[in-house]
């Protein structure tokens, strides 16, 4: 067989990718054991009816061809209003590209600003397919780590100092998967400063800005940004989608009608009865309320039921779909704690690690479980934690 090419093998080069807990807990749960799944980020609810009922009726409706590559101008006006209301500056349907979810957003976004062996920043803890996406445009990057002491938020000066010649963009997420850490407006007027100091693209992942614990702010909004910043957004989080694979980009109108070229390459365009469908659940904030209330009701539950658990300290935790508990009093080994949770509770949950350093020593934990699940999830946890220091012990 003839050798597959460098970029392809390059983008997972240790052939590890921080899934193996997840993975393993599946498929024992697909087997048959009684699994509590708290390790992924995908809803337990159904999307929104009225949503489903959209997309059947444009599938009636003959809405079955191409359509535009940077999107179905109905979609494209609707993530314009969604992103106004986002960033909080005025979008355009011009600034907007319509992509398969928020990791095609982010893909897109990379592959733009960055040529083989340009240099970027990753703010970490940070989402798993990060490091790998830079790696699939033949790009190298530094990590720079946010304090889990200081609620996991950007430092200026860290940021400062991982600074190379080449560098061209720095990516961050706010609210913050896997930490739920909701970036200050101080902290990213330090990062705005840096990208127009030093000439930077700013890519900012925001598909959880419904799902905040405060006020969500994006550094597009700020004074001299939205000609520097690319923001990455999806359906998934906020509208209950995961599966139907929509996202959009948000950045400069030069920016994106270039970025038009490579959907010409790549998706070809999106299937119009699911963009149909996603224009309406836009115009109509189907679920959104809903879905947001939702997980701030089991973020106080789960954060209510793990208090008082000793050597167990909450980090970041106020927005998003996950709480961050701070487990290396019990075992710095992150991962070998998740694996013993998923050997003696069956309890599946992220070792922090597999999102950077910065979580080392943690464990992410998802709240896409019903309540009663949270609270059985809960108790097994605070009883692995208690016979795992009498073991040691």
């Amino acid at each position: 067989m003839p050798r597959p090419s460098k970029r392809i093998t390059a983008i997972v080069p240790s052939g590890k990718d921080g899934w193996e807990v997840h993975s393993a807990a599946w498929a024992r749960q697909q087997a048959g054991e009684d699994i509590i799944m708290l390790s992924v980020g995908d809803h337990d609810f159904d999307t929104p009816s009225e949503t489903i009922e959209a997309c059947v009726n444009a599938v009636r409706g003959s809405n079955h061809h191409y359509t535009p590559l940077p999107g179905l101008p109905r979609l494209r006006k609707a993530m314009a209003a969604a992103s106004t209301a986002c960033t909080g500056i005025e979008t355009e349907p011009d600034e907007i590209i319509a992509t398969q979810g928020g990791q095609a957003a982010l893909y897109a976004a990379v592959q733009t600003v960055l040529d083989p062996g340009d240099h970027a920043i990753v703010v970490a803890p940070y989402y798993a397919t990060y490091p790998n996406t830079f790696s699939a445009a033949g790009a190298t990057f530094t990590v720079v780590e946010t304090p889990a002491g200081d609620g996991f938020q950007p430092r200026a000066d860290m940021i400062r100092a991982a600074l190379k010649p080449n560098t061209r963009a720095i990516l961050i997420n706010t609210p913050n998967n896997p930490t739920g850490a909701v970036y200050s407006r101080e902290r990213l007027e330090e990062l705005a400063e840096i990208c127009k100091e030093h000439d930077l693209w700013l890519l900012s992942d925001e598909v959880y800005w419904t799902l905040g614990g405060g006020e969500h702010v994006s550094p597009r909004s700020l004074p001299g940004m939205a000609e520097r910043t690319l923001v990455i957004n999806s359906m998934s989080k906020s509208h209950g989608m995961t599966g139907w694979r929509m996202g959009w980009l948000t950045g400069p109108r030069e920016t994106i009608r270039l970025l038009t070229d490579l959907n010409l390459v790549t998706t070809y365009g999106l299937p119009a009865f699911i963009s149909i469908a996603c224009a309406e659940a836009l115009e109509n904030h189907y679920g959104v309320k809903e879905i947001a209330e939702r997980y701030a009701a089991r973020r106080a539950l789960m954060l209510e039921a793990i208090r008082g658990m000793n050597d167990v300290t909450v980090h970041g935790s106020e927005g998003g779909m996950y709480v961050m508990l701070d487990i290396s009093a019990i075992e710095p080994d992150d991962e070998k704690f998740a694996w013993g949770l998923l050997d003696k509770e069956k309890v599946g949950v992220m070792p922090g690690s597999s999102f950077g350093e910065a979580a080392a020593g943690h464990i992410r934990i998802s709240l896409c479980q019903p309540e009663p699940t949270l609270k059985e999830a809960a108790l097994r946890l605070r009883r692995f934690a208690s016979n795992y220091r009498r073991e040691a012990a």
